[in-house]
């Protein structure tokens, strides 16, 4: 099913597309000013998030084949679309959904190669940096493979796994580049200790309320070869970290 609506999607979308004037063209339509969203009626707003939705997918399908060195090919989408809205399509609809699953394996397949290239060199990218991240002064590297540079010694206690951290955090890759803040929120993070990365968990009870630490985590204590938002598999990653309060669990709390 939802290979069909894969399917019928890009239909859809090279329908619409076969709407939209040409450049150069003088016609009454295309000199037809955009409405704005306060303008359209409900029937005009549903029809733009239709279009909007097909839009944005092959928006993004041309960006995952650019990174492959591919992209879609305009006049094919053009004439799919003219096709489709005039009932001539030139293939039968199992094979244009025949097509379409064909693509998508391709799709899959290339991205599993290029995921399986990205994991070995980061990997080798990881190792590198820690290699010589554990040599400079200040740099202590646990036998976990953990390393942490404390940036403010704190004062207060210090949590156990089970215990339950408020800290403001930063987290990047090794390129500098940011995936993850608190501060970009503007609200501290609350969560219990032993249901973050392993990282997370043996390098904050390092910590005491108030101080400041920064660590170098390695791939096989945060993400794994798993893919999550910018952080790519077997990704090395740096956390700046906070520890505002350390939270007791209630029962012990109220011994």
């Amino acid at each position: 099913m939802q290979k069909s609506l894969v399917a019928l999607t890009i239909m859809a979308t090279l329908g619409l597309a076969a709407c939209q004037p040409e450049k150069g063209t003088t016609t009454e339509t295309a000199q037809v000013p955009k409405l704005t969203k306060e303008e359209m009626t409900d029937a005009q707003k549903q029809a733009y998030a239709m279009g909007a939705s097909m839009g944005m997918f092959v928006f993004t399908r041309d960006k995952q084949m650019q990174q492959f060195g591919e992209s879609i090919d305009k006049e094919a989408l053009m004439q799919g679309m003219k096709d489709g809205m005039a009932n001539s399509l030139i293939f039968e609809a199992a094979e244009i959904q025949q097509i379409a699953q064909q693509g998508e394996q391709a799709m899959q397949a290339k991205q599993q190669e290029m995921a399986g290239k990205m994991a070995v060199e980061n990997l080798e990218k990881g190792a590198a940096f820690l290699a010589e991240n554990g040599a400079k002064e200040g740099v202590v590297t646990t036998e976990s493979g953990l390393q942490y540079e404390i940036i403010a010694e704190g004062e207060g206690s210090s949590p156990v796994a089970t215990d339950t951290v408020k800290v403001h955090y930063k987290g990047t890759l090794l390129d500098g580049t940011e995936f993850d803040s608190s501060y970009s929120r503007g609200e501290p993070a609350v969560f219990p200790l032993n249901r973050v990365i392993p990282g997370w968990t043996e390098g904050v009870q390092t910590m005491k309320e108030g101080g400041k630490t920064r660590f170098f985590i390695p791939a096989e204590l945060a993400y794994g070869e798993r893919s999550t938002g910018n952080i790519t598999p077997n990704s090395t990653l740096i956390f700046e970290v906070e520890l505002l309060e350390v939270i007791k669990p209630e029962a012990e709390a109220d011994e």
